[in-house]
């Protein structure tokens, strides 16, 4: 039996169109595009893991929320990209949470909340 946790990580909206703007604009600079999954669904693939980001109107008819605790982390080749896509997710209304640096030996980041409040870090890790 084999699993893939990373496979794919989806994040709540208020505003699909708003929402979709924000991350077409934001992943642009990285070749992920997006496609429209149903009326009330956005996804984007990122081709080289394979794997799947999506933003949702939740199914259940009752507003989005962030999870306290919870966050998407977005991983990049270089420090360099790092800052680039922080930057832009600024550019793009995207609130602060913690400008770029080197968090510990192993882990650079900088980290935002989306439109809707969603918590995501942009970093790259170096292990072991």
């Amino acid at each position: 039996m084999a699993a893939n946790i990373g496979g794919y990580i989806s994040i709540g909206t208020n505003n699909l169109e708003a929402a979709r703007e924000f991350y077409d604009k934001l992943f642009e600079p990285i070749g992920v595009k997006g496609f429209r999954g149903n009326d009330r669904s956005y996804f984007y693939k990122f081709e080289e893991t394979d794997t799947y980001f999506a933003i949702f109107i939740p199914f259940d008819g009752n507003e989005a929320t962030v999870g306290n605790g919870s966050m998407t982390g977005i991983t990049f080749d270089s420090i360099e990209e790092v800052d680039q896509i922080y930057q832009i997710a600024i550019e793009l209304g995207a609130l602060d949470e913690g400008e770029p640096e080197q968090k510990m030996d192993t882990f650079y980041g900088g980290y935002i909340r989306d439109l809707d409040g969603n918590k995501l870090v942009f970093c790259k890790m170096k292990l072991f």
